[in-house]
């Protein structure tokens, strides 16, 4: 009796572990999926924004006909709040008056589209946030 209830505390463990969401996200997993979504993914320092190039957990711009997205990473969700900051500074003048249009938080992701994405392209970047 004890091992059948050894047995099944463990596959309960198992289980679930197995679809849990992680508590950071991360530009290398995340960017593999986009790839897979259709997305031009560039990830290399040299090519990317300053503010992705030195965001913690890595960067990258991802292309999709008619927009793209910078997504920096940070170490944690409170260190989000740095990577907005950097990109408002950074931002350029003309996209800094509708700055509160294109970007977005998620967890340590920091998202800044090119222009104002509706809710599927948004929704489409969200689930392949992988950590």
């Amino acid at each position: 009796m004890r091992l059948r209830f050894l047995l099944l505390a463990v596959l309960a463990g198992l289980l679930a572990g197995c679809n849990t969401e992680p508590s950071v996200y991360k530009a290398g997993p995340t960017g593999k999926c986009l790839r897979k979504d259709g997305y031009r993914v560039q990830t290399n320092p040299a090519k990317i924004g300053v503010v992705e190039r030195n965001a913690a957990n890595g960067g990258l711009i991802a292309f999709n006909p008619g927009n793209a997205v910078r997504i920096a990473f940070a170490e944690n969700a409170d260190a989000a709040a740095g990577l907005e900051h950097a990109y408002r500074v950074f931002a350029p003048k003309k996209l800094r008056p509708h700055i509160t249009d294109v970007m977005r938080q998620q967890k340590n992701a920091v998202f800044l589209w090119t222009v104002t994405p509706p809710q599927e392209e948004i929704d489409k970047v969200y689930s392949c946030l992988k950590g």
